[in-house]
């Protein structure tokens, strides 16, 4: 076995984050490790990485003892953690950024950092070019390039489809799969199942610090994966229920939205469709607009939930008890996991920050949502009652408009989809008449 972990605690204050955790992972094979948001999956890939020191437990690397004082021990032991944000300088060279921190002569950069990427079968990308100028895919290609040039054993990927596109998805996966035949072992972190079935041999899941399930990918189905995540049979993951469409109360480049639906907005990224959702006139009093970055532009995160979520429609004169006991029952209604409603946002996991921008939606009372990525980072269990929000939102009379990249999502939950190509947008069709296949077909027009 290239890793074992056995029984890895580790505490922060009162709060454990880690209750013994197992995990282990054989040269040549992909280990998927899910969990909801908040399951300890961060802080034990840090331990392994050497961010975090464990308080009890222990860890072997190719049958010998490994306990990494520090990241850049674990990089000199083999162990490379490549996190979902990349860890580039974007001014420097591709071959500067490969060996960062672990350079050779200067003479030996350009071609070893070259080797590397053409082991990784990319040797287009040039080592003299700087990393500003590549796109997200090919910087994330730099980055398991600087691991496999330092000799990597094992490779830790957290959610590295984020920010890619079909075709640069398949184009990771295909990578992986080198990786895999040349004998490194990969830890694959993700939220998408789909995933998850595609591109591991194992997984294991984590729930509430704890190890609570591994097994074989081919034999277990979402469904088994999902009820070890959430610790409850999740009965329907895309809730549907009858829906009696209404008046219209929101046109856009000549799409009608009315209450009690739910259209979809599928597309490329950089097809335009976040810009139409920016570009709406309409009463912004009764809209509500929940953006793709909520840590950037969604939410206060040095303000508590109580000030977030009332911040739209508040009282005359603001008194600290009123908004926590308004905001209470958005709390109780959205399952928002939390100490009170005094808990600044910042400290959530993100798909309770996710619950905290809709339940914002929510106390304004709006009549029409935009949602743009509502649910791009966060786990099964959040998006199952996300999807089972939104479908009580439409039978509420609500009217829906929703942007995603994920189209299981779009099919599972809209009335209707809509294609949105290089900036125009196409005609919304019912669920019924569309699938992957045709979405993706009409959005590479």
């Amino acid at each position: 076995m290239r890793l074992e972990m056995r029984g890895i605690q580790k505490r922060f204050g009162a709060t454990v984050a880690l209750g013994g955790v197992d995990l282990n992972v054989a040269g040549g094979e992909v280990l998927a490790l899910v969990g909801e948001n908040g399951a300890g999956k961060s802080t034990l890939m840090k331990v392994l990485a050497g961010a975090h020191q464990p308080d009890a437990g222990t860890m072997t690397l190719d049958g010998q003892p490994y306990r990494p004082r520090g990241p850049h021990d674990a990089r000199l032991a083999g162990v490379a953690m490549i996190y979902q944000e990349l860890a580039l300088a974007p001014h420097l060279t591709v071959a500067e950024n490969i060996w960062l921190g672990m350079e050779p002569a200067r003479r030996e950069q350009r071609p070893r950092a070259a080797a590397a990427l053409a082991q990784l079968g990319h040797p287009e990308i040039s080592p003299d070019i700087r990393v500003a100028a590549l796109p997200i895919a090919r910087q994330q290609i730099v980055e398991i390039a600087r691991a496999v040039a330092i000799g990597c054993r094992v490779l830790v990927l957290d959610e590295p489809t984020s920010s890619l596109t079909g075709a640069d998805i398949e184009h990771l996966f295909t990578l992986i799969r080198r990786l895999r035949a040349d004998g490194h072992a990969i830890i694959y972190i993700s939220h998408f199942l789909e995933e998850v079935k595609t591109i591991a041999d194992r997984f294991t899941v984590l729930r509430d610090g704890q190890s609570v399930g591994t097994g074989n990918v081919a034999g277990t189905s979402s469904g088994e994966i999902i009820a070890m995540m959430v610790g409850r049979q999740v009965a329907e993951l895309y809730p549907r229920s009858p829906r009696s469409p209404g008046e219209v109360v929101l046109t856009i480049n000549g799409l009608e939205l009315r209450r009690g639906e739910v259209i979809g907005i599928a597309g490329l990224v950089g097809s335009g469709r976040t810009e139409l959702l920016r570009s709406v006139k309409t009463d912004w009093r009764r809209t509500g607009f929940v953006c793709e970055d909520r840590q950037l532009e969604g939410l206060a995160l040095e303000l508590s939930i109580a000030d977030n979520t009332t911040l739209p429609r508040l009282p005359a004169f603001v008194r600290p008890q009123t908004l926590e006991s308004a905001t209470s029952r958005w709390v109780e209604r959205m399952q928002i996991k939390c100490r009170n409603p005094r808990q600044p946002v910042g400290s959530l996991s993100g798909g309770n920050q996710q619950k905290v921008a809709l339940a914002r939606m929510l106390h304004a009372d709006v009549d029409v949502l935009l949602l743009d990525e509502p649910t791009r980072g966060i786990d099964v269990g959040s998006k199952a009652e996300i999807y089972r929000l939104i479908d009580e939102l439409a039978v509420a009379g609500k009217a829906v408009l929703l942007v995603s990249s994920y189209l299981p999502e779009l099919l599972g939950i809209c009335d209707r989809i809509a294609v949105m190509c290089r900036g125009k947008l196409g005609p919304a069709r019912p669920v019924a008449e569309l699938n992957e296949q045709i979405i993706m077909a009409e959005a590479i027009c």
